[in-house]
């Protein structure tokens, strides 16, 4: 597995609107709707690649802590499906019920949302505050498959929890590391 890292998009950078449609519900979505007045965070992540299987038990676990919070997550699989069918609509849905994903989990067919984000990597964060402005993006922790460290979500949790107590923000993140986007050809 070849490693990508993200390419961390300027800080201040106001959240690319978009409207999507969820593999779940095969509901249509925006962000306009998904977004929450506290912070927002939008991940691309797919289903076969392994840095996102390697995190999946932590960020529902990360994820329905802050949800209950109320912050919005928004995930979006980008990649392309006739390369990479395991990470189509109908496989996407298998894969969020039985994880149980408590955030919508959106399907970018035309991969015009990953390029407006300039998203490189799955699993890739961005967190927006209550203004959509980008505060956080880079990784979720360090841990990776293979290194022995234990997933915890420290890196994305530090930064959301930096949004509640209105601290500053750390200005030294890390990108983030996992597999490329598969872009159509």
């Amino acid at each position: 597995m070849a490693e990508k890292p993200s390419s961390m998009i300027p800080l201040g950078t106001i959240a690319p609107d978009f409207k999507l449609t969820d593999a779940v519900t095969n509901k249509e979505m925006s962000l306009e709707e998904l977004k929450s007045s506290i912070a927002t965070i939008v991940m691309f992540i797919c289903n076969h690649c392994p840095y996102v299987v390697h995190i999946n038990d932590g960020l529902v676990l990360l994820s329905n802590k802050y949800i209950d919070k109320g912050m919005s997550f928004i995930a979006i699989s980008s990649n392309d499906i006739v390369n990479y069918p395991e990470d189509s609509p109908a496989k996407m849905k298998e894969y969020a019920l039985r994880l149980g994903y408590p955030f919508p989990y959106l399907f970018d067919e035309t991969q015009n949302v990953a390029r407006v984000y300039q998203a490189q990597c799955t699993p890739e964060f961005y967190v927006f505050d209550k203004s959509m402005k980008l505060v956080y993006r880079g990784q979720f922790d360090n841990s990776r498959p293979g290194n022995g460290v234990p997933v915890t979500g420290k890196d994305l949790a530090n930064a959301l929890d930096s949004i509640i107590s209105g601290k500053p923000m750390k200005e030294n993140q890390i990108p983030s590391i996992g597999c490329s986007i598969k872009w159509k050809r």
